[in-house]
């Protein structure tokens, strides 16, 4: 039976070799599954270790595999999500992180993944305070949320810009390709703005946006191009907003903590945000964690939201390394 791909992610990994047992009961071994992990071990990450592309294809069915498009890890091999941890660093903050696991196909463990959610350092000590199994989806489902910050102004229907924070569900929002459409559900969350959760500022009039606009890393922008600049080979393209970075006019916005607002519709939609076309929410077996119980319990397992398929290109993985690239969409965007 085919397994359709509802969603793929491409998020920043270690093998778990790289984060070891520096003192404690497990001394020298490297971060486990949950049965096998000790409380108030203490961990190091190896020196020279840095985070790799993990590949991450979310099924229909709920499973996970390894994306094709990925530096760590087997393409095609099956993917399984063991436990969320809570590291304490000394001294310093906590930080959450992902066990993921690898398996072959006779079903055994064929590797492991430290997912973090924000940036580890080297010749640091993490505690090791906790870790749970049955939390682990919506920590996952948090991070590939696509998410606007508190103060973006969204179009409605009537052509005002309202601020995210104050909209509610059964507010009537201007789409792209769908007219005017309700809001079914509004996430509200407050993160710490580092590593995977920290946003993403892409400065007022750099892709034509009206002001600032500020949102998660794996957000997709829409773009319609009047000239295929970037030999996508169609006019209208997603661009991941992490993949936009350039150190000036789009700039990765790390410190302090950040308020996150997801918008749900009933399907996939891109909508305007600041003046510029952005996607909407996109639901799927990895992201339906983040709702509330009963609405997911109110909602058909096999729902049918959408793809970003169809609303263009995703060229996210496929963009030249030039350092005009935001320059270049700008202009494929206007001539």
């Amino acid at each position: 039976m085919r397994r359709e791909t509802l969603s793929i992610q491409s998020i920043p990994a270690y093998p778990a070799a790289r984060f070891r047992v520096d003192f404690g009961a497990h001394a020298g071994d490297p971060i486990g599954v949950l049965e096998d992990l000790v409380m108030d071990d203490v961990y190091e990450l190896t020196e020279g270790a840095a985070p790799r592309r993990l590949g991450l294809e979310a099924r229909a069915d709920g499973s996970f595999r390894i994306h094709g498009d990925t530096e760590l890890g087997t393409p095609g091999a099956a993917l399984f999500l063991d436990c969320a941890l809570t590291l304490m660093a000394d001294p310093g903050d906590s930080l959450e992180a992902l066990v993921l696991v690898e398996v072959d196909a006779e079903g055994l463990i064929a590797d492991l993944f430290l997912l973090p959610l924000a940036p580890l350092q080297p010749q640091v000590g993490y505690r090791l305070v906790s870790a749970c199994r049955e939390s682990a989806r919506q920590v996952l489902a948090q991070m590939a949320c696509v998410s606007f910050t508190r103060g973006t102004r969204i179009t409605l229907g009537t052509g005002a810009q309202v601020a995210i924070e104050d909209l509610k569900p059964g507010d009537r929002v201007l789409t792209r390709d769908s007219g005017v459409q309700e809001i079914t559900w509004i996430g509200r969350s407050t993160a710490r703005a580092v590593g995977a959760m920290a946003p993403i500022l892409i400065r007022a009039g750099v892709l034509n946006n009206a002001g600032d606009l500020l949102v998660s890393p794996d957000h997709r922008l829409m773009l319609y191009q009047r000239s295929d600049e970037i030999g996508a080979g169609s006019a209208e393209i997603l661009v991941r907003a992490g993949d936009l970075v350039n150190g000036d006019s789009v700039v990765v916005q790390e410190g302090g903590f950040v308020d996150y607002f997801q918008l749900l519709f009933d399907r996939h939609h891109i909508i305007y945000a600041e003046g510029i076309a952005a996607e909407s929410l996109l639901l799927d077996p990895l992201t339906r964690k983040v709702l509330p119980d009963d609405l997911q319990a109110a909602l058909p397992e096999g729902l049918k939201h959408g793809s970003r398929a169809d609303h263009g290109v995703d060229v996210s993985r496929a963009l030249p390394d030039r350092p005009d690239l935001v320059d270049m969409l700008r202009r494929a965007s206007l001539r």
